[in-house]
C-alpha cells in the first residue's frame, strides 16, 4: 500500500515547478548587497562615500566614447563572430607585443562579456563536474561561487604574510599531494589585497602547476594598475596558461561589460563553440569602444596617478584613524585592512560603519570565509576628496 503522506499534494507539485536548483544555492556577492544598502541611504538624501565596489570614478576614455557615438550614427549594430571583432583581437595582440614584448596570435584571443563571462567559459572548457580547482583566500568571491555553480569544487589555499599573501608553488603542491587538483587560479594584482607577484614568483607557481599537470588560469584584470613594479603577464611565461583580462578597471569601462581571454591553442575552438551557444557574440558597440580605448592610454595614466594619490592618502591616514594594519597594496585599487582591534565580525562592522558614517566598504567575509571576520576591504577608486573625507569620518567614528 502506498503511504498517502509521501505523495506530493497538487500545491507541493506546483511549488516544485519554481523551486531553485541546488547549483543556484551560492552565497551572494556581498559587495553588491553593500552597494544596494548604500543606494537606499542615498535615496533618503544621505551622502555615501563609495569604497565598497571596484568602480572607477572616471568615465571610459574619450576615444572609446567617440567611437561608440560614431558607430551609433551608422545605425546598424550587428552580431560579430563568436571570438569577437578581428580588429579588436589584433589590437589586443599588439598591446601584448608593445607592453610585454610578447607575441600572441589573434586566433588565441577571445572577446568576452566582461571578465565574468571569461571565468565561466574558462571553467566550462577546462574542467569537468567534480574537478578540484585551487583558489587563494582572501580572494575574489565569484571564483568560488562560479566553480560551485558549475559543479566543480573550489579548494581554498590560505596565503600568509610571510609570502606577502601570494600563492607559492610549494603551497600549491602541498594541497595537490593530499588530493589531486585539476586547476589553479591566481590573480596579480590581486583583489582584495592589492598584492602583486614578481616574475620569479609567478613563474615558480606556473612551473609547479605545469610539472604536476595542473591547469593554470591567470586573472590579470587589474593589469595597468601597478605601483610597486610593472605587472608580469603569464603569457610571457607559458603558452598553456589561460589568461583573463578586462577593460573594466584600467580603462574605466565597468558597465560596458567587455573583456578578453588569451587561451591555449587547443582550447580556442572549444571556447568558440561555447561562446556561440551561450552568447552568440559579445555586444558589438562595446567591442568598438574597447578597440578605441587603447588610444586613450595617456588619459588613463593620469587617472592611475590619481589612484596612487588615493593610495597614499589611505596608507598615511588610516593608521592615524586607528586602522594600523593592512595587506600589501602593490596594485589594483584596494586596501584590505585588519579591523580585529575593533570587532570580531567584519560584516557587522561594515554595516554599522555604513549606517553611522555613510562610508561604504565590504566585509572581509566576502573574500575569505576562514579569516575574513577580521578584515574590511576599502576601494580607493574614487576622488581624493572622498578619500580624505572617508579617513576623517572613520577616525571620528573609531575614536
Amino acid at each position: 500500500m502506498v503511504d498517502a503522506t509521501v505523495i506530493p499534494t497538487l500545491e507541493q507539485r506546483i511549488a516544485n515547478l519554481s523551486a531553485p536548483s541546488a547549483r543556484s544555492n551560492v552565497p551572494p556577492f556581498m559587495v553588491m548587497d553593500v552597494m544596494a544598502a548604500a543606494e537606499r541611504i542615498e535615496a533618503g538624501g544621505g551622502h555615501v562615500i563609495h569604497m565598497e565596489v571596484g568602480q572607477p570614478a572616471a568615465p571610459a576614455p574619450r576615444a572609446a566614447i567617440a567611437a561608440a557615438h560614431a558607430a551609433l550614427d551608422q545605425a546598424r549594430i550587428d552580431y560579430t563572430s563568436a571570438l569577437g571583432l578581428l580588429s579588436l583581437r589584433q589590437r589586443i595582440a599588439r598591446h601584448y607585443r608593445e607592453t610585454h614584448a610578447c607575441e600572441i596570435d589573434p586566433a588565441r584571443i577571445v572577446i568576452t562579456t566582461g571578465s565574468s563571462a571569461g571565468f565561466i567559459l574558462a571553467f566550462l572548457a577546462m574542467f569537468e563536474p567534480g574537478d578540484r580547482v585551487a583558489v587563494t583566500v582572501p580572494g575574489y568571491p565569484p571564483y568560488r561561487h562560479i566553480l560551485t555553480a558549475l559543479g566543480c569544487e573550489p579548494v581554498l589555499i590560505e596565503t600568509t604574510a610571510e609570502n606577502r599573501h601570494a600563492l607559492t608553488g610549494e603551497a600549491l603542491l602541498a594541497v595537490h599531494r593530499k588530493t589531486p587538483l585539476k586547476g589553479v587560479l591566481v590573480a596579480s594584482p590581486a583583489n582584495p589585497t592589492g598584492t602583486m607577484m614578481s616574475r620569479e614568483a609567478l613563474g615558480g607557481v606556473i612551473a609547479a602547476a605545469r610539472d604536476a599537470g595542473i591547469r593554470f588560469i591567470s586573472d590579470e584584470i587589474y593589469h595597468g594598475l601597478d605601483y610597486a613594479f610593472p605587472a608580469v603577464t603569464a603569457a610571457e611565461l607559458s603558452s598553456e596558461a589561460l589568461i583573463i583580462n578586462s577593460f573594466s578597471k584600467y580603462f574605466c569601462m565597468t558597465g560596458w561589460r567587455i573583456g578578453w581571454m588569451v587561451v591555449p591553442d587547443a582550447l580556442a575552438r572549444p571556447i568558440e563553440r561555447l561562446q556561440q551557444n551561450l552568447a552568440i557574440s559579445v555586444p558589438t558597440l562595446s567591442q568598438i569602444a574597447a578597440e578605441a580605448a587603447f588610444d586613450g592610454r595617456t588619459e588613463m595614466e593620469t587617472i592611475k596617478h590619481g589612484y596612487q594619490e588615493n593610495r597614499r592618502i589611505l596608507i598615511e591616514g588610516f593608521p592615524k584613524a586607528g586602522l594600523t594594519r593592512f595587506l600589501p597594496a602593490d596594485g589594483a585599487f584596494y586596501l584590505y585592512a585588519d579591523v580585529s582591534d575593533f570587532t570580531s565580525d567584519s560584516f557587522d562592522f561594515a554595516k554599522r560603519m555604513l549606517e553611522e558614517t555613510h562610508v561604504a566598504a565590504t566585509p572581509g567575509v566576502d573574500f575569505d570565509p576562514i579569516h575574513g571576520r577580521s578584515f574590511v576591504r576599502f576601494s580607493y577608486a574614487r576622488s581624493a576628496e572622498d578619500m580624505r573625507e572617508a579617513v576623517s569620518r572613520i577616525a571620528r567614528w573609531l575614536a
